[in-house]
């Protein structure tokens, strides 16, 4: 758990002896790959080949990564373009999908001028038609890493894992033979009271929080937002480009600075959507904690 963070608690697993745990450490963060499978051997050399992955973007998303893909968007002048991988071509599309759909709540470029940048899919080229547009895939690219992995997995026809990138972004394959699901819970940030159990499968999760005396700042006003967390479940089959991983943690964060309306409406549009929030003393809401959407979502 960090501190004063929002994440995900992961049941116990380890009694079943064909359910194995493999960790990497990426994008600062301890990505970990939970699997039921027969043969451990054969597990790991698919989690070793997944967390290759992971380090390849890494490479190409990361704007701390000099010649990165994203570092090179970040220097573009008015009117120059760069080449990009089609890995980070697909980030950029979902996070402008997301942008679009949540009105500018969640915003990779904080507010710098997203919409200033064409994405060519053909010659896999941004373009840029302003000066100083500067991104940060902090709030993605560990889900869309995620997303990755987990397509790696099903092609090494590994079907019943979970996957997570600090436990703050998770998906959820099929469940380990005989169970119903991946034992999930949410907890009050810091790792308190547990709010909610769930049995997760074929759902993508994504959670964000703010750590004691941090804020997020509204990338729409520049405001800032302090004490609320954030939980989101996607369903895998209705996510915007294949990516419900990226799309549960763009919309976790997006969840931090939009209300109760907006968060309602998101999951009206998307019957596959399912957000918990736990409200802050500024939003004056009575009981602190929602669930919002989903079958046994409350409004």
């Amino acid at each position: 758990m960090t501190d004063g963070g929002a994440t995900f608690g992961l049941g116990a697993t380890r009694s079943r002896p064909d359910v194995h745990r493999f960790s990497h450490d990426a994008m600062n963060t301890v990505f970990e790959v939970h699997c039921a499978h027969e043969d451990a051997r054969y597990a790991q050399q698919a989690a070793a080949a997944a967390f290759a992955v992971v380090d390849r973007l890494e490479q190409d998303l990361s704007r701390f990564v000099a010649n990165s893909d994203i570092s090179r968007i970040n220097a573009l002048a008015r009117g120059q373009a760069t080449r990009v991988s089609p890995t980070t071509l697909e980030c950029l599309a979902v996070a402008r999908h997301l942008y679009d759909v949540t009105l500018g709540a969640f915003d990779i470029s904080i507010g710098t001028g997203l919409e200033a940048l064409d994405l060519d899919p053909e010659t896999h080229t941004v373009h840029a038609r302003r000066d100083g547009v500067r991104l940060d895939l902090g709030g993605i690219g560990k889900g869309y890493a995620i997303d990755r992995v987990a397509e790696l997995m099903g092609e090494w026809e590994v079907e019943s894992a979970l996957v997570h990138g600090g436990f703050s972004s998770v998906l959820a394959l099929e469940a380990p033979p005989g169970e119903g699901g991946w034992p999930l819970s949410l907890s009050t940030p810091g790792g308190g009271e547990v709010l909610v159990q769930l049995s997760a499968r074929r759902r993508a999760f994504g959670a964000s929080g703010t750590r004691k005396g941090a804020h997020i700042h509204d990338p729409r006003t520049g405001r800032a937002v302090a004490g609320r967390a954030a939980w989101v479940s996607v369903e895998r089959r209705s996510s915007a480009g294949g990516s419900p991983a990226a799309v549960a943690d763009g919309l976790s964060t997006a969840c931090m600075v939009l209300n109760k309306e907006e968060i309602r409406d998101l999951c009206r549009d998307d019957t596959g959507l399912e957000a918990w929030l736990l409200l802050g003393p500024a939003d004056g809401v009575t009981p602190p904690f929602l669930h919002v959407g989903g079958a046994e979502g409350t409004a």
